[in-house]
């Protein structure tokens, strides 16, 4: 798995829970380092064991906990680059969920050795879509669930979503997204220039 994931996870549960309780995890994953480099590759079997140490840790269910990440991932200051990177989707919460087809390209845009499986969004009725994530990256479809959640308050939209995981056999994801109403709340700020600083 790509560092970049691996720290990003690391940065969550740091961020969210602390230090000390992530070498708790590190230590039960059976890691012996504490910090992931960003650029380089794990491997899977590893940085999985490490995902279920965390659940472990923190009693809750892995689905739940990647959807946790999946909203830090666009909420936390941290990690402000993956927002701007999503936000130039699109001005509307419509437009931003018709890009996500070009999420996995514009990522290996950004990091050439990060791939990111298919996605495909389509639209069924107004305002009514589904977003198939393909197999590749397991428990990216509840990382997304988080992500689309917290995009929503990003624009100020009002979002239900529901996960059918791949119980088919085929692997796939499918998010079915209800957007309620588009502008429910006033979204936060975004400047097509970054901040100098």
């Amino acid at each position: 798995m790509h560092g970049l994931i691996n720290r990003a996870i690391q940065s969550f549960f740091c961020t969210t829970y602390g230090t000390d309780r992530w070498q708790r995890v590190t230590e039960a994953a059976g890691l012996e380092f504490c910090e992931y480099e960003a650029m380089l590759i794990y491997d899977e079997e590893q940085s999985f064991g490490m995902l279920d140490a965390m659940a472990a840790e923190l009693d809750r269910p892995l689905d739940e906990v990647l959807e946790d990440i999946g909203t830090f991932l666009v909420s936390n200051p941290q990690v402000e680059s993956l927002r701007r990177l999503l936000r130039f989707g699109g001005v509307t919460y419509v437009e931003f969920l018709h890009s996500l087809d070009d999420l996995p390209d514009r990522t290996r845009l950004a990091v050439s050795d990060l791939h990111l499986p298919a996605l495909e969004l389509r639209e069924h009725a107004a305002g009514q879509f589904s977003l198939t994530c393909h197999p590749g990256l397991p428990g990216l479809g509840s990382v997304l669930v988080g992500l689309l959640r917290a995009m929503a308050d990003d624009y100020g939209a009002l979002v239900m979503l529901d996960r059918q995981g791949g119980g088919n056999g085929n692997g796939r994801d499918v998010i079915s997204i209800t957007l309620v109403e588009t502008a429910y709340a006033e979204g936060r700020s975004f400047d097509l220039g970054a901040r100098a600083g």
